[in-house]
């Protein structure tokens, strides 16, 4: 048996997402790199400013958890932080977090790295952190900046942003977690050696057998451990490198276009990778209704997917206006044309 679920029922009783405000159209990497010549993946991305980084964005996404949450920071038994371009190589981004928004001295601080699902395994963790009695409330964030080697087809796609997390008892919850599930190879898809400044990826080979084998052999196992079909749950987000790869999967698991198009926030900012699934469930959220049951698979490239079935509470309608909403994030745009993203992604190097 493969399905994982807590000594006690937990949910998450908080959540929170951020986004930068700048986007970088699609068209302007064709402009720069093909003459236009070529379509383009997504229509545009999110970039951070020259003031933002996986630690600023978590801090922001983690203020708007504990809002929604209603509750002390001091409670915070832990603090997690899931990303693949954390600001210092040595020097933990979640004590950075933790001090920001008052959880010192007394919490556990860790960051986490799995690629695009480093937020959705701390996120599990934190089930088990809280379901075993260890702590009161855990914090689990995915969250990371834009990254891809200059003209490459990860230029186009590679955006910032992401979400928090917060997991408490059950009868706190604004969403239970039902259960939750991993499955992991290692396949090589995707990968970037120590004083590498960007990613290296083996192109189509990241689809198959890297990201459709693991999203849906992680589905239909969480689906047949929890007894339930595509038809039970009202949405389902999985991790999102592009648009197709999401409604692909979608499709091959029997899911409806009603069901994946509101978390599906790709096209708007593109992949926020360790922040990608988890980001688009804060979408879901944002207008979940008391008895909706949610889907978020996960992928990370190396690789693995993690899986959760969720059902919502009726907790959800009073905390969803307590802090801003995914989709007000996305509104909040101001386009920047390629050469203002290479100053602000630093890559352009001065002798």
């Amino acid at each position: 048996m493969a399905l994982m679920k807590s000594n006690k029922p937990v949910g998450i009783i908080g959540y929170g997402a951020y986004v930068p405000r700048y986007r970088l159209p699609g068209t302007e990497v064709s402009r720069v790199w093909t003459d236009g010549a070529e379509g383009t993946p997504i229509k545009e991305k999110s970039v951070p400013g020259l003031d933002e980084d996986v630690a600023t964005m978590s801090i922001e996404a983690a203020r708007n958890a504990v809002a929604r949450a209603g509750i002390n920071p001091e409670d915070l038994g832990a603090i997690w932080v899931g990303s693949e371009s954390h600001p210092y190589a040595v020097k933990p981004t979640s004590t950075i977090v933790a001090e920001a928004i008052g959880a010192v001295p007394f919490t556990q601080a860790a960051d986490w790295q799995f690629a695009c699902k480093a937020g959705s395994e701390a996120l599990q963790a934190a089930t088990g952190f809280v379901g075993s009695g260890m702590a009161k409330y855990a914090m689990a964030i995915g969250m990371d900046t834009a990254q891809g080697r200059p003209g490459d087809a990860l230029e186009y796609t590679a955006g910032a942003g992401g979400a928090a997390y917060i997991v408490g008892d059950a009868e706190e919850a604004l969403t239970l977690i039902e259960g939750s599930l991993s499955y992991v190879t290692d396949t090589p898809d995707f990968w970037r050696r120590p004083y590498a400044h960007y990613p290296e990826h083996a192109s189509r080979f990241t689809g198959e057998p890297a990201y459709f084998k693991h999203i849906t052999a992680a589905a239909e196992q969480l689906m047949r451990e929890m007894g339930t079909q595509p038809e039970d749950y009202t949405y389902v987000v999985f991790h999102q490198p592009n648009v197709k790869f999401p409604q692909r999967a979608a499709q091959l698991l029997g899911f409806k276009p009603e069901q994946y198009k509101v978390g599906l926030l790709v096209n708007e900012i593109g992949n926020t990778y360790a922040g990608s699934s988890l980001i688009g469930l804060t979408a879901i959220l944002d207008q979940a209704r008391p008895g909706d049951r949610i889907m978020e698979v996960s992928f990370g490239s190396g690789a693995g997917s993690d899986a959760f079935s969720l059902r919502v509470t009726d907790r959800i309608t009073d905390r969803q206006a307590l802090a801003p909403k995914t989709r007000d994030y996305i509104a909040r745009r101001t386009l920047i044309d390629y050469a203002t993203y290479v100053r602000f992604r630093k890559k352009l190097m001065m002798a």
